[in-house]
């Protein structure tokens, strides 16, 4: 997909209602974002926030994941036959 089809959806995602939210930044930054904008990595300002803010909730979500993992009990030894069909199960799902 092209920069100019993706700069339209983003356009169009931005006319569903959402709630609006200002944000401070310092010139430095407010530069950058408008780079990241203006070099076509996004439609628009609002469309990177999101996708930053995106970003940021997956990697919390992750980071929930791993300590509920971290946290439950040990119910499978981790020897060659677990990891051998851990392999077969990932090569299936390719």
């Amino acid at each position: 997909m092209n920069t100019h089809a993706l700069a339209k959806i983003a356009k169009m995602l931005d006319s569903w209602e959402m709630a609006t939210m200002n944000v401070s930044l310092p010139d430095d930054l407010k530069s950058f974002v408008d780079s990241q904008v203006s070099h076509g990595n996004y439609g628009s300002t609002s469309e990177y926030i999101r996708d930053l803010i995106r970003h940021d909730y997956d990697r919390g979500q992750l980071r929930d994941a791993l300590l509920d993992g971290a946290r439950s009990p040990i119910t499978t030894e981790a020897d060659p036959t677990y990891f051998e069909s851990l392999r077969d199960q990932a090569q299936a799902n390719t």
